[in-house]
């Protein structure tokens, strides 16, 4: 099956449901990113009297996040690939402009990216937020902006790259934690 067909069948979907869930799917998008933060700013509560490792993971995650968007944002300026609703498709969310390539989906790397660097930082949280990861990423084909291949690059570039990232920056950050904690902390 081709990549223009199941966009157009998963768009076509789309415009059958309800409005209440076309503006969902379209803010959810973006909240979703802020349940992210909110969940950082748990995980940092969370591991500030942890292994000073621990809390240099939860730090070095939102770093990993920001360094496979950087990955993300290259590969498109190479890649350049249009987005599919410029070929005149009724969409639930208005065309980005022309230049604002559509492989891979950042939405979906820094949902992937987000998600996977929080289950290495609190692995209770996998059940939640992997799930809320995807359902973001998928909700770009939903509301048309992006062709399936587009969000599943973008979700494997995220779920690879940000905790890779994380991880090779967590020893750099372990020393600043504790030298944090013994100005901060009182003893």
């Amino acid at each position: 099956m081709d990549r223009t067909r199941v966009y157009h069948d998963i768009v076509g979907f789309a415009l059958t449901t309800p409005s209440w869930l076309h503006t969902f799917a379209e803010v959810g998008t973006d909240a979703g990113l802020f349940v992210f933060v909110a969940l950082f700013g748990v995980a940092a509560f969370r591991a500030w009297r942890a292994p000073a490792r621990d809390l240099a993971i939860v730090i070095a995650g939102p770093a990993g996040v920001v360094l496979a968007y950087v990955v993300s944002e290259a590969l498109k300026l190479v890649i350049r690939e249009d987005r599919p609703c410029r070929g005149g498709v009724t969409t639930i969310a208005a065309c980005p402009p022309p230049g604002d390539w559509s492989f891979p989906s950042n939405h979906s790397v820094i949902a992937a990216g987000a998600a996977a660097t929080l289950v290495l930082a609190w692995r209770a949280l996998a059940w939640a937020v992997l799930p809320l990861a995807a359902l973001m990423a998928f909700s770009r084909v939903f509301v048309g902006v992006h062709y399936p291949h587009d969000v599943a690059a973008g979700f494997v570039l995220g779920l690879v790259l940000a905790p890779l990232f994380a991880l090779l920056v967590v020893g750099a950050v372990t020393p600043a934690v504790r030298l944090a904690r013994t100005r901060l902390l009182p003893r």
